[in-house]
């Protein structure tokens, strides 16, 4: 049985592999999918097994291969001997340095999570990424902090990706050094804004990421 999990993880992988080639041309869609399958040597069938959702199934891969490529870079620094504010300027320009990688897919990739239907699939993935760079970053908050925290960056990810993806690296920082202090006093932040406001940011985000 672990024998047949690895073989599953290690050809989920070399799908994405595949369909990080393909993407920038094909789009993020079921008919790239199935070719990204073929250049493994797999049949519909066998791709439709391993990626049951397909391009959802891709995505939730990219974002994941992406959160684990920035918590790699991040594991040669001790988070205890920066201030807060540099853990989560180093957290954040760690994930947008892995997401730039595979810039062409990125932007492909961002426009099916623009759909209306996957905005709740791509609210959750940029959820998981923010919980990643909070962990690492040593937080430990168990109330409503800890989903305030998260709500707060999982916003300043969508919009700085946006943003390196529009302007450069340079744009991209200065935002999230603008937005810095937000992550902090979060506490304001919250009195000001409302429950579906993380959603429209992510929408907007994947919306200028799609459209320009």
């Amino acid at each position: 049985m672990a024998h047949e999990t690895d073989w599953a993880e290690a050809t989920e992988q070399q799908i994405l592999d595949a369909a990080l080639k393909l993407a920038p041309a094909q789009g993020w869609t079921w008919p790239m999918v199935r070719a990204a399958g073929k250049a493994c040597g797999l049949s519909v069938a066998e791709t439709e097994l391993l990626v049951p959702h397909g391009p959802a199934d891709l995505a939730a891969l990219l974002s994941r291969r992406h959160d684990a490529a920035a918590l790699a870079r991040l594991a040669g620094t001790d988070p205890k001997t920066l201030k807060i504010r540099e853990r989560i300027r180093a957290g954040v320009e760690a994930r947008l340095d892995a997401a730039a990688t595979d810039e062409g897919a990125v932007r492909r990739w961002a426009g099916y999570l623009a759909l209306p239907t996957r905005i709740p699939l791509a609210v959750k993935l940029l959820w998981e990424s923010a919980d990643g760079l909070w962990r690492w970053a040593g937080d430990t908050a168990t109330d409503e902090n800890h989903y305030s925290k998260r709500a707060i960056l999982s916003g300043i990810l969508i919009s700085g990706l946006a943003l390196r993806l529009a302007g450069g690296k340079a744009d991209a920082m200065a935002f999230v050094d603008s937005r810095i202090e937000n992550v902090m006093a979060y506490e304001k932040w919250k009195a000001s804004r409302k429950g579906g406001d993380l959603l429209r940011d992510v929408a907007a985000a994947l919306g200028k990421m799609r459209y320009g």
